[in-house]
């Protein structure tokens, strides 16, 4: 059974840092996508940061490019993601997902539902 959990999530000041990491266990493809969500009550989830199985090809949305920095670890089935000058839009529930499928990273990225997720982990900034 695959499963993504998701820790490192706090109440941080405006201008500061988190580091989010996802833990994935029970997980039998190789070469799968992965990323980061977000979503507020009433919003719809927002696709926040992707990256390829090598590491090698990243995607940022413009909410957070320049701020945010998404990374993996294989060896550790670790997904990451540093969260720089946070600012209180930044606040919402942070979910990563891992793709489980044959589909292209560039399909997941333009929008192809991931077929794993976590429980989330909530990221609260305060002006």
């Amino acid at each position: 059974q695959v499963q993504l959990v998701e820790s490192g999530g706090g109440s941080v000041q405006a201008g500061g840092s988190l580091r989010l990491s996802c833990a994935i266990s029970g997980y039998g493809y190789n070469n799968y996508c992965m990323g980061w969500f977000r979503q507020t009550p009433g919003k719809e989830r927002e696709g926040v940061s992707h990256i390829s199985y090598s590491g090698q090809s990243t995607f940022y949305a413009d909410s957070v490019k320049g701020r945010f920095t998404i990374s993996r670890d294989n060896a550790k089935n670790t997904l990451y993601l540093q969260m720089n000058s946070l600012k209180p839009e930044d606040t919402a529930m942070y979910y990563c997902a891992a793709a489980g499928s044959s589909y292209t990273y560039n399909q997941y990225v333009r929008g192809r539902e991931y077929e794993y997720w976590g429980q989330g982990t909530q990221v609260t900034v305060s002006s």
